[in-house]
């Protein structure tokens, strides 16, 4: 090669002697190979699973710290879901969307002022005879105890009613009196901001989710729509049915508590209905609840009376009537509910436990109806060994098992 980058003029005949003939070069591993080994794959895969985890972190992080917000609008949405089936049909029966949505929500807000009044009524009026009942309940228990073959001295009996009642004068209910009193506050702004959402849910909940569906098109546009209407009817099912088996449950457990001679039965009766909105623990609780009134106001014979009348109730719920009405509104592991239950309770309390399983439930119900009207999501449909299996177990016609 000629100097300064001159290329020089190569004469017929002769051969190219500055250049080198080398053999071919090998691949070079650059770092995409590093990742395609299993190894590589498996790390890949880790990796996009702690991101999702972040997503997950950051997106729970926020709801908690949002729960003045987000708690009402989840509220909302179950109930707008629940009701509005009857704004429809006052809608079919000529009245405007307005007119309807208002009559719907008043008679909701309506319902929920009466049983409240109910209750704070009951309470007010028995609660200086239940103060007496329960008096005479701790002397009576006082007494069991202290016939009980465990050295259990009246002193210690003492000293636990003095420890209660120094907890009682202490500086901590002052404080729980004024948490509770900020505890008020938030949940009467949370209260408006649910009634005001519910309303505009009730009034314009499809315009609002074709609202939120404009960016999609094609198949993405309809299912969007299969979800959302999927959603609702999951969602409107459950606290429907769930509804119906509470209100049973506290029919039948209040008539029991009245013919034992059990106070407070309407506040019992309500705490029945209200708690049978949490599956597989509701039940219990209401019970426990019912059983320690009855023990303390009544006896020991007819608290065991009471816990008896909790489980036939319970028991004829589950067996026949729940089946019945809840339907395909329900379709969980009690596995999944009790993680559902738990992750609720974390993240929101009593709320969260209430709120969980019917919106896990509904999330399921939208995974079998992603793809298709009957077509699950790819990850949910039933595998090729699952097919064979199952065909496996079925004796053909004729063939000796």
């Amino acid at each position: 090669m000629a100097p300064f980058g001159r290329r020089s003029r190569k004469h017929p005949g002769t051969r190219d002697t500055d250049r080198h003939e080398l053999p071919p070069s090998r691949p070079v591993r650059g770092a995409s190979a590093l990742w395609s080994d299993g190894v590589g794959r498996a790390g890949t895969r880790a990796l996009q699973v702690l991101a999702i985890i972040a997503l997950l972190a950051v997106l729970v992080f926020a709801v908690t710290r949002l729960t003045l917000v987000v708690i009402p609008v989840l509220i909302a949405l179950v109930l707008a879901a629940a009701i509005s089936p009857l704004v429809t049909f006052l809608r079919r029966k000529g009245l405007p969307s307005l007119a309807a949505t208002w009559i719907a929500l008043v008679a909701l807000v309506a319902l929920l002022a009466l049983i409240l009044w109910l209750v704070v009524r009951a309470v007010v009026n028995q609660w200086d005879a239940l103060r007496d009942q329960a008096l005479d309940g701790f002397d009576e228990l006082q007494a069991y105890v202290e016939g009980l073959p465990f050295d259990i001295t009246e002193e210690q009996i003492q000293s636990v009613r003095d420890s209660v009642t120094g907890l009682l004068q202490s500086d901590a209910v002052s404080a729980g009196a004024v948490a509770g009193v900020s505890q008020t506050v938030d949940f009467v702004a949370g209260f408006f901001i649910m009634v005001v959402v519910l309303f505009f849910f009730l009034k314009d909940g499809p315009v609002i989710w074709e609202f939120l569906l404009r960016p999609f098109d094609g198949h993405r546009y309809e299912r969007g729509r299969r979800v959302g209407v999927t959603t609702v009817n999951t969602l409107g099912g459950y606290v429907r049915g769930t509804a119906i088996v509470a209100a049973v449950d506290a029919v039948a457990i209040g008539i029991g508590l009245a013919i034992v001679g059990v106070p407070l039965v309407i506040p019992l009766s309500v705490l029945v209905f209200l708690l049978a909105f949490i599956p597989l623990v509701g039940a219990t609780l209401a019970g426990i609840l019912s059983a320690l009134v009855a023990l303390v106001a009544v006896g020991p014979v007819e608290a065991l009376i009471v816990v008896a009348i909790v489980v036939v109730v319970n028991q004829v719920e589950g067996d026949f009537l729940q089946p019945i009405v809840m339907g395909r509104a329900l379709q969980l592991h009690p596995l999944v509910i009790l993680f559902a239950l738990t992750a609720g309770t974390v993240l929101a309390g009593l709320t969260g436990a209430v709120l969980a399983v019917p919106i896990a439930a509904s999330i399921w119900r939208a995974v079998q109806v992603w793809d298709g009207p009957d077509l699950p999501a790819r990850f949910a449909r039933p595998k090729k060994r699952d097919a064979l299996a199952a065909r496996a177990t079925v004796v053909e016609p004729g063939s000796r098992a």
